[in-house]
């Protein structure tokens, strides 16, 4: 059979040179091995698949609003149920919602928490690239400590955003749901093996995936591989999986690269090596160590 027609996201969308979005839905999406129904909320994946009159999804899709894309899935997923029941679908489908850190971290957290809470059947996939990339590069919950943002930008008395990134893998983890896993589009392989655990895991999954941003974060768009790798090489974005609440840790560089070389890559942390903001990298690097202690210790306990 021809690939091609295979594919359940096409080429022809029109995402930025350098972005990894598409490689994030193509992959989540070709390890599934039911008929999928995708929901996704506005953003950036939502505004570059769909230019009118066209649509780079070759399954059924489903847009809504930035702040609902839990509520949406829970309604076709129990409609789906009902019709199951009543024998009028024979198939068995999975459900998949794809929102950004916007629609996930902060507009659509409590929609999310609502469909974790009841259980309903469907993987929600949270494409990060730490900021409100669609309308110009805001700060979001997840951005990081000292990014410069567009509404926390940074001059030589200010280092740009001045809270850490809300730890979203803890909050679903309090939800007790049986798989959520942490990824990163710069490792490929991982990232599929987790969406196949996901997705063939009953009842709610969570799948938080990291996208580094070539507009935003100022890097060249040859680069997001790269730029990617090196957030998990120092520790700043830990690959990891938490099954039946018991983590485990998917890859450990043999020696942590400082978070310097991470951070010497983007344009948005480019103020931190100015005189008046050297001090804050230490500052980053040990808040980056101690996350990482604190996950060591969660695998460590949970076995």
């Amino acid at each position: 059979m021809n690939k091609k027609l295979t594919e359940k996201f096409a080429t022809g969308h029109s995402t930025c040179a350098g972005c990894g979005i598409p490689v994030i839905a193509r992959t989540i999406l070709n390890a599934a091995k039911k008929p999928v129904v995708v929901v996704n909320a506005t953003g950036c994946l939502e505004v570059t698949s769909t230019l009118y009159p066209y649509t780079a999804w070759k399954v059924p899709y489903i847009h809504n609003a930035f702040e609902n894309a839990g509520a949406t899935i829970s309604g076709v997923e129990t409609a789906y149920k009902v019709l199951k029941k009543k024998g009028k679908i024979k198939k068995d489908i999975k459900f998949v919602a794809f929102g950004g850190d916007g629609g996930t971290y902060d507009i659509g957290l409590q929609s999310l928490s609502g469909a974790l809470e009841r259980g309903h059947n469907f993987l929600y996939v949270a494409y990060d690239n730490q900021g409100y990339m669609n309308t110009g590069g805001q700060r979001s919950g997840a951005s990081p400590y000292g990014a410069n943002m567009e509404t926390t930008p940074a001059s030589r008395c200010d280092i740009g955003n001045e809270t850490d990134r809300k730890d979203l893998m803890r909050i679903v983890n309090g939800h007790h749901i049986k798989y959520l896993a942490q990824a990163n589009v710069a490792f490929v392989e991982d990232l599929a093996m987790k969406a196949r655990k996901a997705l063939e895991t009953e009842g709610p999954t969570f799948l938080l995936v990291l996208q580094p941003c070539t507009n935003v974060w100022k890097f060249p768009v040859s680069d997001y591989v790269k730029i990617g790798k090196l957030a998990t090489e120092t520790n700043f974005w830990p690959l990891y999986e938490i099954e039946n609440e018991k983590y485990r840790i998917s890859y450990q560089q043999p020696k942590r690269k400082p978070i310097e070389d991470f951070l010497k890559t983007q344009k948005r942390f480019k103020h931190l090596f100015s005189p008046e903001h050297r001090k804050v990298i230490p500052e980053i690097q040990k808040m980056v160590d101690r996350k990482w202690e604190e996950l060591k210790r969660a695998v460590s306990y949970r076995q």
